[in-house]
């Protein structure tokens, strides 16, 4: 009897301190997602993405706060036109593979293929080759993933709205894509706060600019 007791000690130890940690993950996580809503400048999404790796190193078991870390390396990398992508792109990589050893998603391939274009428009004639490549590949492994990830068809509709008509690209290619995005973020669950819910509005202004 007596280490029946003492074992129902340790087990509600155990549960008490998970239950600390997670209260505490959550809260830390919910205040810095928050922050991403008023960064404007890269060095407000580096600073962020430092958090986040931060949060990261200190969790060891979440892929989530590398996933934000990496986005917020991909923010920055959008955001400037004096910030080094190349720097940017390989430490959103860098973080994506973090994340992946812990859980490979299609969420990780938005941001490989985010990453992979900013290095891309670096010198577009000259980086196409490599890093188009790279991009595409990401958007490929991450339908192979999850086809319902509204970001992915979100991305692709960005790539073909950008591509010249002459070149197969143009607003009507990317129209239907767009649409797919939106129809797929109107059906998400959103259950769980902290997991990538990104790119809604921005779907919504892409194919409105369809016509």
């Amino acid at each position: 009897m007596k280490k029946l007791l003492v074992f129902a000690v340790f087990v509600v130890s155990i549960v008490t301190t998970t239950n600390a940690q997670s209260e505490k993950y959550y809260s830390v996580m919910g205040s810095t997602l928050q922050q991403m809503g008023d960064a404007k400048t890269a060095e407000s999404w580096l600073e962020l993405a430092s958090k986040f790796e931060r949060i990261a190193e200190a969790e060891k078991t979440q892929w989530l706060p590398y996933y934000y870390a990496a986005l917020c390396q991909a923010y920055a990398g959008f955001s400037s036109t004096k910030i080094d992508k190349d720097a940017v792109g390989n430490k959103a990589r860098e973080l994506c593979d973090k994340a992946a050893a812990l859980d490979n998603n299609s969420e990780l391939y938005v941001v490989r293929y985010m990453a992979a274009t900013i290095q891309m428009m670096v010198d577009p004639m000259n980086r196409w080759q490599q890093y188009g490549q790279m991009a595409q590949t990401a958007l490929d492994e991450g339908f192979k993933l999850d086809k319902n990830n509204p970001r992915l068809y979100y991305m692709q509709g960005q790539s073909m709205f950008n591509t010249p008509p002459a070149f197969g690209g143009g607003k009507d290619k990317a129209k239907p894509m767009f649409q797919k995005a939106v129809d797929l973020y109107k059906s998400q669950p959103k259950t769980n706060p902290l997991m990538p819910s990104w790119g809604e509005t921005q779907a919504a202004d892409m194919l409105a600019k369809c016509g």
